[in-house]
């Protein structure tokens, strides 16, 4: 069986959840994001991606608890999977050997 495809925003997310470490949420994923990119992130791509990366395997998500400032409403959490470590694992190696591979050219 191949690996499952993830696209290139997929896995920007995905990163941002491993690094969040247990406090990867929407907004906190998406604000990670812009700051890291520069790009303009829509939360709601953030919620599709997250239930993309969560039907295949890469996340698993729990509710957190409520807060005052949330008006008693509780954020669901995510967090990275063993597979979903494993799979970036896998692109990072597959991205450095074609990094390594490019000659040394010359552009002048």
């Amino acid at each position: 069986m191949g690996r499952t495809y993830l696209g290139e925003f997929e896995e920007l997310v995905l990163l941002t959840v491993a690094i969040l470490n247990g406090t990867a949420y929407g907004l906190a994923i998406a604000e990670e994001l812009k700051q890291r990119t520069h790009r303009s992130i829509n939360l709601s791509g953030v919620h599709v991606a997250l239930y993309r990366l969560e039907e295949k395997g890469f996340v698993k998500s729990e509710l957190g608890g409520a807060t005052a400032a949330r008006g008693g409403r509780r954020k669901r959490l995510f967090s990275i999977t063993a597979y979903g470590k494993r799979t970036l694992d896998e692109l990072r190696q597959v991205r450095n050997e074609l990094w390594e591979d490019i000659p040394n050219l010359s552009l002048s």
